[in-house]
């Protein structure tokens, strides 16, 4: 397969609302392509009114033969197209689809289509042999509470083709794991269906995988029960070699049942009380959570342009050029409301190490809490030379910013009131 030249489009069908969608577009840009974002609902991407907003192409829906039919008669297929991705989890077999059908490079989108269903990769890892919590696939709220009886409590719920956390939630007994699993189906539609699995004890950690290289560990730090919003991260994770050893067996092992060779995965796993490398779950593409630019802060691993140089068929990077450590903790509102201010953050990044502040949501908006990646309202990045000295770095900067709420919304400050709307957050996450 040639490489394809500077100057084509390179398109992504739809993307993530934030995180890594506006940083490929821009990464795109700078290789020389020209970004063109296929939709069907451009409302919904707040960056396209910033500075370096890509071309726009709206779209009825996100179908792969409609988008077949548009992207043969628009520009010739690959004569005109450098490539076809998406940052979103939920478009990526889409994507690797239409590239296959114009002969363009990406994953296996059966593969992709499989792995997304959390069901099936426990299935399967666990008949590869690989660490599993006990689980069961429902279709119904009272099947959950039956399910998580003969399981045992606690247990986690999720929906089998989620993304983000959303929708993730520990139950303590039979009635939440009933109440929760009716929400789930409520947002799900029809056909829907719950994975209900026993709870790792443990601590929690990523491991960032490209085309079947392990390129790092990240630590990942949890917020409380039963939601486990993800507070922040360090990467690479300072760890001792026989948990590097687990995780590293648990996901080769897991890559290759799963036959995901290609491109950027992003496996979560818990190292349990035997010390083994449980997999929480992996999802085929790249981390959310800002984990690739922790990647590039520290090894100098540009793993969103690695991406798109293989989306273009060209050969990847991997070679790190440095050795540091990054940490990022992100910002939440104490409670719900409208956001009055967000102050101090210029001090924060006027701090030894800190190397970026952001906030993502502007002052008057409101604000919900819904025990996903969705209540989180900025970050805070630092790197340094040593492991502790960037997650301490973080964590002071993050402790200088101050939060303001004004006017809390009635009945909005609590988390499992707030998640019943979980459609509304899928093809956002990350």
């Amino acid at each position: 397969m040639n490489a394809a030249v500077p100057g084509k489009a390179l398109l992504f069908v739809e993307s993530n609302t934030s995180g890594t969608g506006r940083l490929f577009v821009r990464v795109a840009r700078s290789m020389g392509f020209h970004p063109v974002l296929v939709t069907a609902r451009p409302e919904k991407y707040a960056y396209l009114a910033e500075e370096g907003a890509p071309e726009v192409v709206a779209v009825p829906r996100a179908d792969e033969d409609e988008l077949h039919a548009l992207i043969a008669e628009r520009w010739g297929g690959a004569a005109g197209v450098a490539g076809i991705t998406s940052s979103s989890e939920y478009f990526i077999a889409t994507a690797a689809a239409l590239a296959a059908r114009f002969g363009l490079a990406g994953p296996d989108a059966a593969a992709v289509r499989a792995a997304r269903d959390k069901s099936r990769q426990r299935a399967v890892l666990a008949a590869g042999g690989v660490p599993s919590p006990a689980f069961r696939a429902v279709s119904s709220a009272p099947e959950a509470a039956a399910a998580a009886r003969e399981i045992g409590f606690p247990v986690i719920l999720k929906p089998v083709d989620g993304s983000g956390s959303v929708g993730v939630r520990a139950c303590a007994d039979a009635a939440e794991a009933e109440s929760h699993a009716a929400l789930l189906f409520a947002s799900g539609g029809a056909g829907a269906r719950v994975l209900v699995e026993s709870f790792v004890a443990g601590d929690e950690f990523s491991v960032e995988v490209f085309s079947g290289r392990v390129v790092g560990i990240t630590r990942k730090h949890l917020g409380a029960p039963p939601f486990f919003v993800e507070a922040g991260h360090d990467y690479p994770a300072d760890v001792p070699g026989e948990t590097a050893r687990a995780l590293v067996d648990s996901v080769t092992r897991g890559t290759e049942l799963l036959g995901l060779g290609w491109g950027p995965l992003h496996w979560e796993l818990r190292i349990d009380r035997e010390g083994r490398a449980v997999p929480m779950e992996v999802n085929p593409r790249l981390a959310g959570g800002f984990i690739p630019e922790l990647v590039r802060h520290a090894q100098g691993i540009d793993l969103i342009r690695e991406t798109l140089r293989l989306v273009v068929g060209r050969e990847p990077g991997l070679v790190p050029t440095r050795r540091d450590h990054a940490s990022i903790r992100f910002l939440f509102a104490p409670v719900a409301g409208r956001l009055a201010a967000i102050e101090g953050m210029q001090e924060a990044l006027g701090r030894p190490d800190v190397v970026e502040v952001t906030a993502y949501r502007r002052v008057g908006e409101e604000l919900a809490v819904h025990g996903d990646f969705r209540d989180r309202i900025g970050h805070v990045v630092a790197c340094a030379g040593e492991a502790r000295a960037a997650a301490r770095a973080a964590e002071r900067a993050r402790d200088t910013v101050r939060v303001r709420i004004d006017a809390p919304v009635d009945g909005a400050d609590e988390a499992d009131e707030a998640a019943a709307p979980l459609a509304g957050a899928r093809e956002g996450a990350a």
